[in-house]
């Protein structure tokens, strides 16, 4: 078979997938195997959620605005793209956040990490917990550590070590805000298995946050904007990536193309290959698929796979963000930091608030003001029955109240996203394990990957289409 040309097919052209073709690409160059690849994109777009709109001098994420600075698979893909001098920082005037409580702002007591206190005397002095509540924290530092080895939720593992009160007050709307979830509902070992790492190796949380605060800042190979900022993104926005990405892939990528069905056939040498249907009618034959849409598409092209009925069953939840432009002289607000989050008991429509021509100030005109307002969690999705006027009458009436503002905005933009979120189930990294080894018995060659496996973060999903890309390859070396 030294004269087959070999091919892997990515499906999936979010960052997942091009992040799968871009390393199976490279992998394939350096390994000197005479294949080729294809990405396979139903909509008319690549991208994924990452979507920038650039007008007006403002530079406005509709999607995902920024990524942790410290994981380095998207810093690593920076400098293979040669975009390391495009990553750009927060502001460093901007270090405050807030968090709505009983309907004022408080500062997030400073030395939180993740939500959870490494410094005792700031979290003491804030007004967010009770003095019983804070009582209630301190216990972490004696609470033995759980034997149990199996998952459980986020929310009870939060509620065992720090209470009730921290839970919802302070960690339940910065953690949960990042997957709009219950965080009753969803897996502590598929969202922050670092919580159970430190309570394993230190027993107290609290005490595992801090020493691995500390191990944090000598952590090598960042470049030199992610030291002085948690979080990064580019002077001209996300998209950069993707446009960076497309760029390098040309012609191997097809949009408004989708996949119908997956099946296997065995080859006359004994390999297993996989011809893909089209919605087109056109078919493909692959000796690798690289499988990054939505848990439910993916479910259904592995259709006969037990195992996959799992991602049949992850429940998405729908958000929205609406971004609204001012003149700073219409902000009666001193807008001093990077903005606040809110409780789910506050009951207001936004969960969150991004004051962006502050915390990124790249990101709007000298005098103009950039706001970006989130809607939408699990157990609060009404709003999706909404007309678009219903919406930002909302939006603005939370703004009224918390900030003062009067003015009509210079502008603003809806953006939708239905189905956007996946909620990790507890048990869920177990039920993924047996999946992938159901695939690589029964359908080798197949890799699954995306937001909906193991983190909706970018530098996660990067990760993912890379160790995917790498596996398919070395299927195809070991095979050919």
């Amino acid at each position: 078979m030294g004269n087959t040309r070999h091919k892997v097919v990515v499906v999936g052209g979010g960052i997942t997938g091009l992040s799968a073709a871009f390393y199976a690409k490279a992998a394939l160059r350096e390994s000197g195997l005479d294949a080729d690849v294809r990405l396979i994109e139903k909509s008319g777009r690549l991208g994924g959620r990452i979507n920038t709109l650039r007008r007006d001098g403002f530079v406005i994420e509709k999607g995902p605005d920024s990524f942790l600075a410290r994981k380095l698979p998207i810093i690593e893909l920076s400098r293979a793209l040669g975009l390391e001098d495009e990553l750009v920082g927060t502001n460093p005037n901007a270090k405050k956040t807030y968090i709505l409580h009983k309907g004022k702002l408080h500062r997030m007591p400073q030395g939180l990490v993740l939500g959870i206190p490494t410094e005792w005397s700031p979290f003491l002095k804030t007004g967010l917990i009770s003095t019983a509540g804070k009582a209630r924290a301190a216990l972490d530092l004696v609470l033995p550590k759980r034997t149990d080895p199996s998952d459980e939720s986020l929310g009870h593992f939060l509620e065992r070590r720090l209470g009730r009160e921290v839970l919802e007050n302070i960690a339940e709307p910065l953690l949960a805000g990042i997957y709009a979830g219950d965080t009753f509902q969803l897996s502590l070992a598929a969202t922050f298995p670092q919580f159970r790492a430190v309570e394993q190796k230190k027993r107290s949380l609290v005490l595992g946050m801090m020493a691995s605060r500390k191990e944090g800042q000598a952590l090598p190979g960042l470049p030199a904007a992610a030291k002085s900022s948690v979080f990064l993104t580019y002077k001209n926005g996300l998209s950069t990536l993707v446009e960076r990405l497309e760029a390098e892939l040309g012609d191997i990528v097809q949009t408004g193309r989708g996949i119908v069905s997956l099946s296997q056939h065995i080859a006359a040498d004994g390999r297993a290959e996989y011809d893909l249907e089209l919605d087109s009618g056109e078919r493909i034959t692959a000796d690798a698929v690289v499988l990054t849409q939505p848990a439910a598409a993916t479910a259904k092209l592995l259709a006969g796979i037990p195992e996959a009925e799992h991602l049949a069953g992850i429940r998405y939840v729908s958000v929205a963000n609406v971004i609204l432009a001012f003149d700073a002289k219409d902000i009666p607000l001193p807008l001093d930091g990077t903005g606040y989050v809110i409780p789910r008991k506050e009951g207001t429509t936004i969960t969150a608030c991004t004051w962006t021509s502050t915390k990124w100030l790249h990101t709007a005109p000298q005098g103009k003001v950039l706001l970006r307002c989130y809607v939408g969690r699990s157990g609060a999705e009404q709003w999706v029955h909404w007309s678009d006027e219903e919406l930002i009458a909302k939006v603005r009436t939370d703004l009224r109240e918390m900030h003062g503002i009067q003015a009509e905005p210079l502008f603003q933009e809806i953006t939708r996203l239905p189905h956007s979120m996946p909620q990790y189930p507890v048990g869920h990294l177990d039920a993924l394990r047996r999946l992938r080894a159901r695939l690589a018995s029964e359908r080798p060659g197949v890799y699954v990957a995306g937001a909906a496996l193991e983190g909706v973060g970018l530098p996660d999903c990067i990760r993912q289409g890379r160790d995917a890309a790498k596996s398919a390859v070395d299927y195809i070396r070991g095979h050919r």
